[in-house]
């Protein structure tokens, strides 16, 4: 491949080439969630039988449109050109406007979702990123769970803790011995890129207090006996 010149382009033309793509695919997508969306509100869901799918159709969507933000976010982290933005957030206030985009995919699909913030929690971290970090999470429980997804936000040891638990089966014990940072091989069994827990993982070393760095766990058990996403930030 040559541009114009007849030379063959730089590793940073191609990776601008390629951010500029993602973004146009993701203004795209935009306008698929905006029409499905305006569709389900001038729809009855008790009526339409096909309301249900068209909710899946959007929850996908979304998730196309999530991976591309994150994949545009890493290239303006390693361009050193991403506005992180750490404020700070009330954990009950913020845990409840990233469920509420959820609802009807979790109603739809008869999972039970609680929300448990210590009263008066706040913290200092990046709202989108984070609302990232756990949208990722939730997709990845709503794919294993039973019925039963539970979010844990609590202070401990001086840093936040963040848990997304289900009923599942858990992870694999393959995925519990692994380090994180090297889940970014491409499952072609499971349909797993590994790039939500690789962007998971930088959000969190992103969020540092002096020399206290964010970090990531994956466990079985807690609440729920099942897998366990556990976010640190200090």
């Amino acid at each position: 491949m040559k541009d114009n010149t007849g030379s063959t382009p730089s590793v940073q033309s191609m990776e601008n080439f390629l951010a500029s793509s993602v973004h146009d695919m993701k203004n795209s997508v935009s306008m698929l969630i905006c029409g499905l969306e305006k569709a389900l509100a001038a729809a009855d869901s008790t009526r339409l039988s096909t309301y249900a799918g068209l909710v899946q159709m959007n929850h996908e969507a979304k998730r196309i449109n999530s991976n591309l933000i994150q994949l545009l976010t890493l290239y303006k982290l390693g361009q050193k050109i991403y506005p992180f933005d750490p404020q700070s957030m009330g954990l009950d206030d913020f845990l409840q406007a990233v469920v509420a985009q959820y609802m009807e995919l979790l109603k739809s699909h008869g999972i039970n979702l609680q929300v448990h913030a210590d009263p008066g929690l706040y913290w200092y971290f990046d709202e989108d990123l984070i609302s990232g970090v756990i949208g990722n999470a939730l997709n990845n429980a709503m794919r294993y769970t039973r019925d039963r997804i539970n979010i844990i936000a609590r202070e401990n040891n001086g840093k936040l803790e963040l848990r997304i638990e289900d009923n599942g089966e858990g992870y694999p014990v393959q995925m519990l011995q692994e380090s994180v940072d090297n889940m970014r091989g491409v499952d072609f069994q499971g349909g797993s890129t590994g790039l939500g827990f690789y962007f998971s993982a930088m959000v969190a070393r992103m969020h540092h207090n002096h020399s206290r760095l964010g970090e990531l766990k994956l466990e079985n058990g807690g609440s729920l006996g099942g897998a366990c996403f556990v976010l640190y930030l200090p």
